[in-house]
């Protein structure tokens, strides 16, 4: 089918970075930490169970959201999520400091929004773009990536001017407004459509040539693997975003030197989301992969002694973010490329459940070590480890063997 008789397919880009943008405010996390420990009697460990109950239920709320995207499409899957992401901040600027109360609302309510409303965009663009599919799944993921520099400074003057309720009441409101138009572009494209002149064949990641179940795709080994290498990856990210500011704040930093390093991880973050993905399309899985995770590992080891100035947080922060947010490029695309696209909408949110064990152990480790041993040391040892090890499996993982046919889910 021509691509001439379809919507332009860059329209559903802009619907995806609109919606991808605001729910990459989450990766502001960290500049809430310290309010709330100061105005509210938090601990750190409370802190960052809020933000690891909105990781939890963002992936596993992806798994509904998937299937539901698969079988209605994604803008009413997009549109459900986006009424929820709103709702769980808008929410959240009622309860008054209660942690119970930002649990439900901030935590699980945004996640769950958070959950249907990432899925939708990725989903449709794999379709969209299966001869640039790293690319295109970095370019989307990139606005999630970049969310946090969008909101990070806006957060910041929300709460010195009015409190901490008053910019998640405000929040809420501009994901409403955002959100939600946002999500009316999204599409799938017509039953078979491919690219002009795009051959499968051409392809270096030679993608399968069926369509797996998510019950086929959760027996092979290749998904075990993703899944473990998806954990290492984001919890050593998500151990560092939600730890950064406390965690140089710490090391003597002003609060404006160390909330900075927030901004400059967020502008890395997209960045390396955009060039892993043309990684991705250029070097290969294996090789595109397993460079990210080391370099990750790396860093997790070197990172315990560049906290004490701004300018080695900034380094640290920027590599950290970068290696982060190529996981959000890379695993879409493998995910499509191994188990195809028919059902990427619930195959890829099972992959991403790992997303939710990362953001328990990322975190709730690195805040739990703090509250205990009054330093981040033991927490980014174990995290670079992690790191190393899924590298090896990136090189170790192959496609899976054609054996079956598809099955319907």
């Amino acid at each position: 089918m021509s691509e001439k008789k379809v919507i332009n397919r860059w329209f559903i880009v802009i619907g995806a970075l609109g919606i991808q943008l605001c729910l990459g405010s989450l990766y502001a996390w960290s500049i809430f930490v310290n309010p709330l420990k100061e105005q509210y009697g938090y601990t750190t460990t409370q802190a960052q169970a809020i933000f690891s109950a909105n990781l939890a239920a963002f992936a596993l709320a992806m798994i509904f959201a998937g299937r539901l995207q698969d079988k209605i499409g994604p803008r009413i899957t997009a549109l459900i999520g986006s009424v929820l992401f709103g709702s769980g901040y808008f929410l959240s600027g009622f309860t008054d400091g209660s942690f119970q109360g930002l649990l439900c609302t901030m935590g699980v309510i945004g996640g769950i929004g958070i959950g249907f409303c990432y899925v939708s965009p990725i989903a449709a663009l794999v379709k969209w773009f299966p001869d640039k599919r790293g690319f295109i799944t970095g370019i989307a993921v990139a606005g999630y990536g970049a969310g946090a520099l969008v909101f990070a400074q806006a957060v910041i003057v929300m709460i010195e001017k009015n409190g901490v309720m008053s910019a998640f009441f405000l929040l809420g409101a501009i994901f409403f407004a955002v959100c939600i138009p946002s999500a009316l572009i999204l599409c799938n494209p017509p039953e078979k459509w491919t690219p002009k002149g795009w051959s499968a064949q051409l392809k270096k990641n030679a993608p399968v040539t069926r369509d797996f179940s998510w019950k086929e795709m959760i027996a092979t080994s290749q998904f075990w693997m993703l899944w473990v290498m998806f954990i290492a990856g984001a919890a050593a990210g998500l151990l560092v975003i939600s730890n950064l500011k406390p965690f140089g704040v710490h090391n003597g930093l002003s609060t404006v030197a160390a909330g900075s390093a927030v901004g400059i991880l967020a502008i890395f973050n997209g960045a390396g989301r955009i060039v892993w993905g043309i990684a991705y399309d250029k070097l290969g899985r294996p090789i595109a992969m397993s460079l990210m995770f080391f370099l990750q590992g790396i860093m997790m080891f070197a990172l315990i002694k560049m906290g004490s100035t701004p300018a080695l947080l900034a380094v640290a922060s920027s590599w950290v973010g970068f290696n982060y947010g190529g996981i959000f490029a890379l695993f879409p695309s493998s995910t499509a490329d191994f188990f195809g696209t028919k059902f990427i909408g619930v195959n890829y949110a099972f992959v991403f459940t790992a997303y939710g064990i990362a953001g328990i152990i990322g975190p709730l480790l690195g805040g739990k070590i703090f509250d205990i041993t009054g330093s981040y040391l033991y927490a980014f040892i174990p995290a670079g480890v992690m790191c190393l090890i899924a590298a090896a499996l990136a090189l170790a993982t192959t496609h899976p063997k054609d054996r079956h046919h598809c099955q319907t889910v």
